[in-house]
């Protein structure tokens, strides 16, 4: 029996994993029915949106929104992981440097729908297996390039604080953001920069400041945890809620449908979905809105 349904927004630091950063939902909410939507590479740090419960069942819905990250382009040189630190595999031997007006020149070509390829150490199925593993093995594959959609891509300006541990020569190093769709990988994207302006690029300082409309600055630290941050379904995914009585909500929780004619207004791009609250304003299902009717998609309360 779960004891706890709801969402969980974390700010993973930098140098643990994703799943790592869920242990604390496990202690606190004592459950092991914990989930997170979009993982972050454990040297990345920024916003994880948790669930614990039933509400495990909302986060294909939120690993859909539209994601935003701050990073740190390193021009002049490339490594395995395309990380700042990783093993040297390339590095431009020219004695240059880019200006921001350089950069900017080409950053057209990498907004709204790309073409990306992955990088190898990654959590992609090679075979079913994962191209990281395969690389720690030392096989030879290739990852398909896959579209990905930027909706902004900006350059914040020349970096002014040192990056430390760098394997290799940067000429230059550029802050960044962007907005950008599901299975956008930052790593590919600094690389790919760098390819267009003749050079060789990699990144540092990745952090998720945003999923959908939430923001990181919403977000807790998985060390300081507690039970009080766990938020209520409705109030973090956009679809409408409507209240119903005892009956009607016996009736969803059951897998039924209730006769609903009044009208509901459904934000735009969004599927016709609802919460169903309770008498106490919680939700306690998804479901499906038709025209004369809601329809129980599936129970996401406590108990049972």
């Amino acid at each position: 029996m779960d004891a706890f349904s709801g969402i969980v927004l974390l700010d993973k630091p930098a140098g643990i994993t994703s799943f790592q950063a869920l242990f604390p939902l496990k202690r606190v909410f004592h459950t092991r029915r914990v989930g997170h939507a979009g993982s972050l590479d454990m040297r990345a740090s920024g916003l994880i949106v948790a669930a614990v419960g039933r509400a495990t069942r909302l986060l294909s819905y939120v690993e859909a929104a539209q994601k935003s990250y701050s990073f740190r382009l390193h021009l002049g040189y490339e490594t395995a992981t395309l990380e700042w630190d990783g093993e040297l595999t390339e590095q431009d031997s020219r004695e240059v440097s880019f200006s921001l007006t350089e950069v900017e020149a080409v950053l057209s070509k990498f907004r709204g729908l790309i073409q990306q390829v992955p990088p190898n150490y990654s959590a992609i199925k090679i075979k079913g297996h994962r191209a990281s593993d395969l690389m720690l093995r030392g096989r030879e594959f290739e990852i398909p390039a896959r579209a990905v959609t930027i909706d902004r891509l900006e350059i914040k300006g020349v970096a002014t604080t040192p990056t430390e541990n760098s394997s290799g020569r940067a000429v230059a190093s550029i802050d960044m953001e962007c907005d950008c769709s599901k299975g956008t990988y930052i790593r590919s994207l600094c690389r790919d920069i760098a390819l267009e302006l003749g050079s060789f690029g990699c990144v540092s300082h990745i952090r998720r400041t945003r999923i959908g409309a939430l923001p990181v600055t919403a977000a807790v630290s998985p060390d300081a945890l507690v039970v009080e941050d766990l938020k209520t379904s409705q109030s973090v995914l956009p679809f409408p809620s409507v209240a119903f009585t005892q009956d009607q909500m016996a009736i969803i929780r059951n897998g039924g449908y209730v006769p609903w004619n009044a009208p509901i207004v459904i934000p735009e791009g969004l599927e016709k979905l609802v919460f169903a609250l309770d008498e106490n304003g919680v939700a306690q299902s998804l479901c499906t809105y038709e025209p004369g009717r809601i329809l129980s998609k599936f129970f996401i309360g406590v108990g049972e």
